[in-house]
């Protein structure tokens, strides 16, 4: 009997010391008070999101409807917050939280590597988790709250402007952080001070970045080209610009293949924006034969001309210059030069200009009596040899 009572009450040492000197029943409440806060995270935050969306809906305004879709993610870790603040409320009632058993301020000092209270390690964990909602809102906020910006976008770019809210995005996270560190009594400017020979290092060893990032933000700065624009770049790409990024920019190819091409290429080469150009222009040589007469020449390219000009697909001078001449005597044509520029840029109606143009072509010379050359050579002989080899005839069957 007296060792089962031995034993019985080195079971209620255990139960009662627990882990790190903390009951172990009040343990396991605490564990399932926290536990159905994390199971019933979904309903409470549905409850919140959605009367949230309720009165955001009965306004007129978009954006307040986006505010309240960018919190629904942080309103869901709420619960847990509350979980653990009730759970530590519970482990600790009537605890003294301040006095504490030595193997839990061993244990705590062997987490942070200094002695402190119980009570001071739980609010420091609780703090953050409040600090990390609280800047995790703030950083899903940015989206929607950019409307605030769109006056910017006159006197910058759109481009800028999304750089502008990635960086705001940015110093959010790092504010954030350092809030963090602070709470646990970690200096920051002491750990940047020491993180400088470290940052030099990471410089030397990061050049190509730097050098991307600052032509980014050249290209921008000049307005070279922006998303939606078609480019090209010699042998490199030639496509749509989806996004510039901080050091690279995004271009899909006519093919949809994707090309991520260095930010330092774009702003070091030559690069053609078709999208900026104010008209289309179309460049031709069209060869007649050598045996059109000086009348027929005349007839075709004063008919282009005429056609030209009285096309409203086509751009009209001083706007543009227009030039319909005849160009040279080729090697087996006379070239008459066809030079003009279209009102539209778009590539298909282009293309269809193109092609009409072509059958107008094909109908005046025809109609004018004179014919398209094509290249070929012509042997003249002006004396036949007087000496030459008899020629073999077969004898006939006769």
């Amino acid at each position: 009997m007296e060792q089962i009572n031995k034993f019985w009450q080195v079971v209620v040492d255990v139960w009662e010391q627990g882990l790190w000197g903390i009951d172990i029943g009040r343990i396991i409440v605490a564990l399932l008070i926290f536990f159905i806060f994390l199971f019933l995270r979904q309903l409470l935050a549905r409850f919140i999101i959605n009367r949230l969306k309720a009165i955001a809906g009965k306004t007129k305004f978009a954006f307040d409807d986006e505010i309240v879709e960018a919190l629904q993610k942080p309103f869901t870790f709420i619960p847990v917050i509350l979980g653990f603040f009730f759970a530590t409320e519970f482990l600790f009632y009537h605890g003294t939280l301040g006095i504490i058993p030595d193997q839990t301020a061993e244990a705590i000092k062997t987490i942070t590597g200094k002695t402190e209270s119980l009570e001071s390690l739980v609010d420091k964990i609780l703090r953050s988790l409040v600090v990390y909602v609280i800047f995790w809102s703030m950083v899903r906020l940015v989206q929607p709250l950019s409307f605030l910006f769109k006056q910017l976008e006159e006197a910058f770019s759109v481009t800028m402007v999304e750089w502008m809210l990635k960086g705001i995005r940015v110093c959010l996270v790092l504010l954030g952080a350092a809030t963090i560190l602070q709470l646990w009594d970690i200096q920051v400017l002491p750990l940047l001070a020491g993180m400088g020979v470290v940052s030099v290092a990471v410089a030397l060893g990061a050049q190509d970045l730097f050098k991307n990032l600052i032509s980014g933000l050249l290209i921008i700065g000049e307005h070279r080209f922006n998303p939606g624009d078609w480019i090209k770049v010699d042998n490199e790409v030639e496509g749509t610009v989806e996004a510039i990024g901080f050091r690279s920019t995004l271009v899909r190819r006519f093919d949809k293949a994707p090309v991520y091409v260095p930010n330092a290429k774009l702003s070091d080469n030559s690069v053609i924006n078709f999208t900026a150009m104010t008209h289309r222009r179309i460049y031709w040589m069209i060869t007649v034969q050598y045996c059109t007469t000086i009348e027929q020449l005349r007839k075709i390219r004063d008919s282009i001309e005429e056609f030209i000009l009285g096309s409203d697909d086509f751009a009209k001078p001083p706007e543009v210059p227009t030039f319909v001449r005849i160009d040279s005597f080729n090697d087996s044509s006379i070239d008459i030069m066809v030079y003009c520029f279209t009102k539209t840029t778009v590539w298909g109606e282009w293309l269809a200009i193109k092609e009409k143009l072509a059958y107008r072509i094909k109908e005046i010379v025809e109609g004018a009596g004179a014919g398209f050359a094509f290249p070929s050579q012509s042997i003249y002989i002006e004396t036949v040899p007087s000496e030459m080899a008899e020629r073999f005839l077969p004898p006939s069957k006769e």
